[in-house]
């Protein structure tokens, strides 16, 4: 079994360098600069089986489990950790929601649409006023017989303009009180639901974060995800899996520094030499490939949990904490070894170093998973 799951890694690893070789590594700058968002690409990675990879068979998806989906991930993002950033969202936090708590009808009727790239998922659970006090949610969800009527906003939607669909948690009950937030479908085309203002980032510029906007919104009591006041309790269980999602994006921004720097350092002369031959340069170099490798076990042992059917808070919250930050302290010294061309656009450094930051505060920011780790580990 083991041989098997290392086999198959290495396949989808290989095929995943190829499709971003030939198809993102060209258009990397261009992307950036101008913000574009490139919806038809997530089609191609859908054909190829990466948009629905923890999806079942039976749905349409890869059937395939966290290590080959970290590992499609982590190749995404050693080139383009916008790419990677779309990818892991549009797997591990709408689609899985679906997954994981849609009935039959939702599961039959959306997961083949969002797993074969037809459809690009959004997620959404932060509000302008609320990032991790989601107890205090504004969004409000007001049933009306058989119909429920959402009213408010969400903001930092990874595809808040361009999702087909998206899953959203909204207040069903009293601030701050528990079992208050409920998970909802909502698609695209529905009445008093619009995308709101596109955010103009400093990183992961090439992907689409926007405003949901929510006025008057009907929904069927059909569109609900589980049981009413389980929201909050369902997320937390969905950013379980984001966390190792984030994790991977940050090992591969972190790996692709890594390389630049290594080729760069190897190639680059001074006084007649390599720069990597002067102890300055390679004990940075070496930091690095530690900072790498120790992010890359952390979270292959947090997608080996996951797929084990195991607890993964603590792990997949250490991943996440230690790969994000290992991604800034690799990226800073990627461009510190360029000097000056590492302040350049000409460079592919300058990128990593703004795309990095952002894995320090997606999906829980480092304090949080600081408090997830210690709440672990005083239980």
């Amino acid at each position: 079994m083991v041989s098997e799951i290392a086999e198959n890694q290495e396949l989808i690893a290989q095929s995943v360098r190829d499709l971003s070789e030939r198809l993102i590594r060209p258009n990397v700058r261009q992307w950036d600069e101008s913000q574009y968002f490139p919806a038809d690409l997530f089609r191609q990675l859908g054909e190829q089986g990466l948009m629905g990879m923890l999806v079942p068979e039976a749905y349409g998806g890869a059937g395939l489990g966290y290590r080959e989906y970290v590992t499609a991930i982590v190749e995404l993002s050693r080139v383009d950790g916008a790419v990677g950033l779309s990818m892991a969202a549009h797997n591990s936090l709408c689609t899985n929601h679906i997954l994981l708590f849609g009935n039959e009808a939702q599961k039959e009727h959306y997961l083949p649409r969002l797993a074969t790239g037809e459809w690009l998922g959004a997620w959404g659970l932060t509000e302008p006023n609320t990032g991790s006090d989601a107890g205090n949610m504004r969004t409000t969800a007001v049933r009306d017989g058989d119909d429920w009527v959402l009213n408010g906003a969400k903001n930092f939607i990874t595809h808040g303009r361009s999702g087909q669909v998206a899953v959203v948690v909204a207040r069903t009950g009293e601030p701050n009180t528990p079992h208050n937030a409920t998970a909802f479908i909502i698609e695209r085309n529905t009445p008093g639901f619009a995308g709101g203002k596109k955010e103009d980032k400093l990183g992961m510029r090439a992907s689409e974060t926007a405003e949901l906007i929510f006025t008057d919104c009907r929904i069927p009591d059909s569109q609900r995800l589980g049981a009413v006041g389980d929201g909050f309790v369902q997320s937390l269980k969905v950013l379980d899996g984001g966390r190792i999602s984030i994790a991977a994006l940050s090992l591969g921004i972190a790996w692709g520094a890594y390389d630049a720097a290594l080729a760069y350092a190897q190639e680059r002369q001074q006084f007649g030499q390599p720069i990597a031959s002067f102890q300055g340069i390679s004990f940075k170099l070496a930091d690095m490939a530690t900072d790498v490798e120790a992010a890359r076990l952390l979270t292959y042992q947090a997608a080996d949990l996951k797929d084990e059917g195991k607890t993964v808070t603590k792990q997949s919250a250490m991943a996440k904490l230690f790969a994000s930050e290992a991604a800034v302290r690799v990226a800073n010294e990627a461009v510190q070894i360029f000097g000056g061309y590492g302040y350049i656009k000409d460079f592919p450094v300058e990128k990593f170093y703004r795309d990095a930051k952002l894995c320090t505060i997606g999906e829980g920011t480092s304090e949080i998973q600081k408090l997830v780790i210690s709440r672990q580990i005083l239980k």
